[in-house]
């Protein structure tokens, strides 16, 4: 089911586009991660591909590891996610600290998806009402660590994934 909310985070979304210094993207198992909600929705837009967000705790989520060692770093996740979606990583780090803005981002995002626990990946839609500036999002459904047979992690990751974009429409 496709579920429709205006997101309100227009406006921590202009701070980090105004902060500079804050990293926008980043490459990690051979794909460019993106941390930038404003650059997510540029990208997203040009592409017309969906974003997939992956909420993590970098530096404390062992399931959050073993998903980005099971899936993300295998071939055919890296061929997949470079035809058909726009990467957004939403860190939730415990011994780092993340600027204000992004950590107000990252915060606004979880909420809005009622993400619990981790890791949390949700695929959406992202557009901006001009009038407003606001973000609506379509999200389209959620992914966690696949429960498959040691070694079965990536393809049942992809099924799943494929699925939650075929019923988008």
């Amino acid at each position: 089911m496709i579920r429709l909310r205006t997101i309100y985070i227009a406006a921590m979304a202009m701070v980090l586009m105004i902060a500079g210094k804050v990293q926008a993207q980043q490459v990690k198992h051979g794909l460019t991660w993106y941390t930038d909600i404003n650059k997510v929705h540029e990208l997203a837009q040009k592409t017309k591909k969906p974003v997939f967000a992956f909420f993590t705790g970098s530096d404390w989520c062992g399931w959050c590891h073993r998903l980005e060692a099971a899936v993300f770093d295998k071939p055919n996740f890296q061929k997949w996610a470079k035809d058909n979606v726009i990467l957004l990583e939403l860190d939730f780090p415990r011994r780092k600290e993340l600027p204000q803005a992004l950590q107000e981002q990252n915060q606004g995002l979880q909420q809005f998806f009622g993400v619990q626990g981790y890791p949390t990946i949700w695929l959406f839609n992202i557009d901006k009402d001009k009038a407003t500036g606001k973000y609506n999002i379509a999200a389209y459904g959620s992914l966690g660590y696949p429960t498959a047979e040691k070694g079965q992690e990536e393809a049942t990751f992809l099924a799943n994934a494929n699925q939650i974009l075929k019923n988008k429409k």
